[in-house]
């Protein structure tokens, strides 16, 4: 099995600053809120975040994009080294910044400076897209993309090419395989009518896809989804959202995009791609979008996480700081059942929210032994989150969840009835936060493994 193969991306480097505090009073000159720091933070942006994204995984990804001598570059040159290969061309002037000022994690003013020209490229530029398996355009208006327009136009004919534009910025080169407005971009690029609904996006994304001659016109929605429109073809695809994630949405077009881009690389249809960029975006909004410390942390990502299908623990911080009481449950639930289903049910039925907590798929081998799970995590999660009765899940390594229930601090602890209080090792840690353990009835005779036993005698059967 090969390893995931070489992308290059090509655009707009931004430096992102978050500066972020409390705000409990205006100021007395100005109806203006005072923010009162409690800290601040800044990472690469714009093309910087779309290639160090695609880099998760492993992936060989080079960064084309322009910097200079000033310190904004030098900021994005030490946040991405080590994690994709950069290849600079010269910037007249100096690089944008990006700051946000957040109170109480939602943002109260942004302020944007600097700026610069783009220079030409060189040689190694040109070996470098000779040699990708897709190309990300992540255009953020600052015409690095059209310094390196008649590059790109010729590698879009050999390979496929992603390009995320902007109001401000270049056309998509003709053949691109996907372009990818979002909502506001596509209504700017195409006013049309002006009007929101799905009809209405689908006219803005046949257009813009005839005007640009691209292949696809990826238009991302939100919570509604993405809707891909082809020339010529009567009805557009709508790929839904699986799960609403709650969380800041900063970076989630970069996360779409490039994982779209890293798809098409490893040879998915674009449809397949943009399914599995859809659910990559909701997973990393619900993580904390580009602000989550844990995709800056020193060294490459190991991969891809496998995220919750809410943010449990927010929500459970919501719920105690309204005075509600947080119900948890855990298990592998590897193939879910009437048993499960009643027991989900019920578990909520307790408190004002249900979170489950789900055995990774390690976890669950560990534990189950070989040939299980029979579904992956990412699946199980699914499944799960689809239910009315679940909340949100979390995911957890160990043999036993002591450790998330120690993060999660959940005021009820529920596990079917063939087990007993006091032989469940998480009993004690409920304990020292005031929690209670509980054990609720069971339909008798459902398991996972009673149903894989008669899948395989049925299967055996002539």
């Amino acid at each position: 099995m090969t390893g995931p193969h070489p992308l290059v991306v090509v655009g707009d480097v931004l430096l992102d600053e978050d500066i972020e505090g409390v705000s409990t009073r205006l100021s007395p000159d100005a109806p203006a809120p005072v923010v009162d720091v409690t800290g601040d933070r800044s990472h690469p942006g714009g093309a910087g975040l779309a290639a160090a994204l695609a880099a998760r995984g492993g992936r060989d990804v080079v960064l084309v994009t322009a910097l200079g001598d000033d310190e904004a570059s030098e900021a994005v040159r030490r946040g991405l080294r080590g994690r994709v290969r950069l290849l600079e061309i010269p910037l007249d002037g100096t690089l944008p910044v990006k700051t946000r000022v957040l109170a109480g994690g939602r943002p109260v003013v942004r302020i944007d400076r600097g700026g610069g020209t783009p220079g030409e490229p060189g040689h190694a530029v040109r070996d470098a897209l000779a040699g990708a398996h897709a190309v990300l355009v992540a255009d953020y208006g600052r015409h690095t993309a059209g310094a390196l327009r008649p590059l790109l136009e010729d590698a879009a004919r050999r390979t496929p090419l992603v390009w995320d534009p902007h109001p401000d910025g270049d056309p998509p080169v003709p053949g691109a395989r996907l372009v990818t407005p979002n909502a506001a971009e596509a209504r700017a690029l195409h006013p049309g009518s002006g009007e929101t609904t799905l009809g209405a996006f689908a006219e803005r994304g046949a257009r813009l896809a005839e005007r640009w001659r691209a292949a696809g016109v990826a238009v991302t929605l939100g919570e509604r989804g993405v809707l891909l429109v082809r020339p010529g073809t009567g009805t557009p695809m709508l790929v839904p959202v699986p799960y609403r994630a709650a969380g800041d949405p900063c970076g989630a077009g970069d996360c779409f995009a490039a994982t779209t881009t890293a798809g098409l690389a490893d040879g998915l249809l674009p449809e397949e791609a943009l399914q599995r960029a859809v659910a990559e975006a909701a997973a990393f909004v619900a993580a904390g979008g580009a602000g989550n410390p844990g995709l800056w942390r020193t060294g490459p990502e190991t991969g891809p996480a496998v995220e919750p299908a809410h943010d449990a623990f927010g929500l459970a911080e919501q719920v105690r700081s309204r005075g509600g009481t947080v119900v948890a449950t855990g298990g592998c639930f590897d193939l879910v059942h009437a048993g499960h289903v009643g027991l989900l049910e019920s578990a909520r039925r307790i408190g004002d929210c249900l979170i489950v907590c789900l055995n990774s798929d390690a976890s669950v081998a560990c534990r189950k032994g070989p040939g299980r799970p029979l579904n992956p995590a990412a699946d199980r999660a699914r499944v799960l989150a689809a239910l009315g009765s679940v909340d949100a899940v979390t995911f957890f390594e160990e043999d036993t969840p002591e450790a998330v229930l120690a993060r999660l601090r959940p005021d009820v602890w529920v596990k079917g009835g063939d087990y007993s209080v006091q032989d469940l090792p998480e009993a004690e840690v409920l304990r020292t936060w005031g929690g209670q353990a509980v054990v609720l009835p069971y339909l008798d005779g459902r398991s996972t493994t009673l149903l894989a036993h008669r899948a395989a005698e049925a299967a055996m059967r002539p």
